[in-house]
This record gives structure tokens, C-alpha cells and sequence, in this order.
């Protein structure tokens, strides 16, 4: 519920569920519970990603058919690496077969065990480091894959320029790809870790300016069709602790709008083409899996869904963490107690033509 409330807050009118709750989302009953759950609340359209494997473990396949009867919209490991190839393979075709959409974040399980982007920060802080590797040898994994099976895949939170690369040359070969960065990606660096600031900790990992360069370069050209929130609350308990110890993950639904806009007004990028990452370009990404909904969301378009977010681009708002709609308090935005100022305010988003959240 809270959730939800966040996202209504932030002029979010719909968004995709990756499977990682408590139970994994790899029976049908509990994405159907999920929907139902989300439908009472009123507050926006949830599209549930269904698990990939039985309980994320990447080692026996979920009945796809039934869970995309049950409403999933795609599958996905969430940020559980596959270890076995055979079985993301077997994944691959079985989704193939069927049409369905595989959204992976590509780390090797291997090398992405660290808590940093590798480079001369990691070493100085004594963190263990995650090479650009750890991210480029699963894309070549996937790519080889998808080139086997016919898979179409999503990649989920590219975090490097090599990264970058690989997947302009794999579009530019003709795979069905497509790709996203998250907020924080694209407006930090691993310099931003600062003193060992656990709020820092995310994943990706914060990598290098040149990195965070490309991402935005990326994605002002269209090479990366979506920026997302990279929504993962986390608690207190679990984030007031060494770097090291401190559990990954931010809250981002409320700030998406704002860090959008933000971009778009650094790198020269036009107005529709900023808002065009965060609305018609993911129901490019989600494609015929949203049904009924396919022809009108994302748009503005007569005789459609009015699914509306009002808001005063030109508004400064003052970031305090504390006043979150969101139960995860914790953002690498709040540099400092009293929060940073965003520019972009939402005044009231309608969901279905309902209003699901309107400014005091």
C-alpha cells in the first residue's frame, strides 16, 4: 500500500513488479493475490514480472504459461544471477517458443559478488570491487543465447560504457533487444560513495564518471529505451550499518519525475523527448503484454486510458527524506539532513481518469 502511494506521489500511473517479494512470485495464486491486492488499493496499474526459475534459485524452470495467464507481463531473475548456462538457455527457448519477454540484469554470478564498482576508489576505501566485466561477459553470455533461441530480452540497469557498446552493436546486429538505466546510474558515480556513505550502496554499483557519461549519452540517442526508478526501499536496521554490511537498494519512485527532468535539462534533451523515457518508451519495452492497454498507454490520445500525471515543471521541491510516502527513507539524493532540491512537481495523477494522488 505505501508503495503504491508513492508511486500515485510521484505522477507514476503504472509499474512493473520485479518477482524478488517474500514469497517469490513463481506461483500463479500469489500473482493473481498481487493484482487483486493492487486493484483494491485504486492507486496505479501494477504488471507483476514473473519468476524465471522456482524460487529465484536458477535451477528448475516456473510454468510460464500459467503465470502469464495469471498476468505476468515478462520474466525475470530480479538481481539473482543464473549460474547454470544450460538452464538460462533452456529459459531462452521455452520463452521463445511462446513469445515472452525475458527481462535479466546481466552480472556473472562470479565476479558480481563485490560491494563497488573495481577501480582507484574501491581500492583506497578497501571495498571489494565489481569489474565492468562482471557486467560485460553476461551480455556477451546473453547476446550468444539469444542468438541460439530467438529470444526477445530486456536488459535491466546497464551500469557501464562497455556495457553501452555491446548493446549498440547487438541492436545494430538485429537482436530483439531492449534496455534501461536506472536514476541513479545515470546521475552518480562511485566518487559520490564519499566516506563510506551506506546510502550510496546500490546495485549496479556506482561506476565511473566516463561511465555515467555514456549512460546518458545512451540514453538522450535511443539506445537505451527507458529510464526506470530502481525502486528497493530499505529499512533503517538494514541500511545504518558499514558499507560494506549495508544492505543495497533506494527508494526512487518519488523522485523518477524530478531526476528525468533533471537529465533532460543538463544534456540539452528536449521536454518530449525526457518524458518520452519515462512513458511511451517503457510500453515500447513491455510491448503486447499489456493488452488492451497497448494502444493508448504511455500517450496522450483521444479516445484513450486517462492515465495523466499534472505537474509544474518549473517547481522546485525540497528533498526530505523523512517526508516520503515510500517506507524506505533511505535516497544517495540526501546529500545532506535537510535533503536537495528537485525541480518538477507533481500536482495530481489520475489513474483511469480516478484521481489516485493530488498535491495539498
Amino acid at each position: 500500500e505505501s508503495e503504491l502511494q508513492a508511486a500515485a506521489a510521484g505522477g507514476i500511473t503504472s509499474l512493473v513488479c520485479p518477482p524478488d517479494t517474500e514469497p517469490a512470485l513463481d506461483e500463479p495464486g500469489l500473482v493473481e493475490m498481487l493484482k487483486f491486492r493492487a486493484r483494491k488499493l485504486s492507486r496505479c496499474r501494477l504488471f507483476p514480472l514473473g519468476a524465471l526459475t522456482r524460487g529465484l534459485a536458477g535451477e528448475v524452470l516456473t510454468e510460464m504459461a500459467e503465470l502469464t495467464e495469471a498476468g505476468c507481463v515478462g520474466f525475470s531473475q530480479a538481481d539473482t544471477a543464473i549460474r547454470d548456462t544450460l538452464v538460462l538457455q533452456r529459459a531462452l527457448q521455452y520463452a521463445a517458443t511462446f513469445g515472452y519477454t525475458v527481462w535479466l540484469r546481466p552480472q556473472d554470478a562470479f565476479l558480481g559478488n563485490g560491494v563497488a564498482a573495481s577501480g582507484s576508489l574501491a581500492t583506497r576505501l578497501g571495498l571489494s570491487g565489481v569489474p565492468v566485466a562482471a557486467e560485460t561477459i553476461a551480455l556477451h553470455t546473453i547476446f550468444e543465447l539469444m542468438r541460439i533461441t530467438g529470444a526477445r530480452v530486456h536488459l535491466c540497469r546497464l551500469s557501464s560504457a562497455a556495457g553501452v557498446a555491446l548493446l549498440r552493436a547487438a541492436k545494430a546486429e538485429g537482436l530483439p533487444l531492449s534496455a534501461d538505466v536506472s536514476i541513479n546510474s545515470l546521475h552518480l558515480s562511485d566518487v559520490d560513495i564519499g566516506y563510506f556513505n551506506a546510502d550510496m550502496r546500490l546495485t549496479p554499483p556506482l561506476r565511473q564518471p566516463s561511465d555515467r557519461t555514456a549512460l546518458r549519452a545512451a540514453l538522450a540517442d535511443g539506445t537505451l529505451d527507458a529510464l526506470v526508478s530502481d525502486h528497493n526501499p530499505v529499512d533503517d536496521d538494514a541500511k545504518t550499518l558499514p558499507f560494506g554490511e549495508a544492505e543495497p537498494g533506494a527508494t526512487g519512485l518519488e523522485l523518477l519525475l524530478s531526476l528525468a527532468l533533471k537529465w533532460g535539462a543538463d544534456d540539452g534533451v528536449s521536454l518530449a523527448d525526457t518524458l518520452a523515457r519515462i512513458t511511451c518508451g517503457p510500453v515500447r519495452v513491455l510491448g503486447d503484454a499489456l493488452g488492451s492497454l497497448s494502444a493508448s498507454a504511455g500517450r496522450l490520445v483521444v479516445g484513450g486510458v486517462a492515465d495523466i500525471c499534472l505537474f509544474d515543471a518549473a517547481l522546485d521541491w525540497p528533498l526530505h527524506p523523512g517526508q516520503l510516502r515510500s517506507q524506505g527513507k533511505h535516497t544517495p539524493f540526501s546529500f545532506t539532513s535537510t535533503g536537495m532540491a528537485l525541480r518538477g512537481k507533481v500536482r495530481a495523477t489520475l489513474v483511469a481518469g480516478t484521481v489516485a494522488f493530488e498535491a495539498d
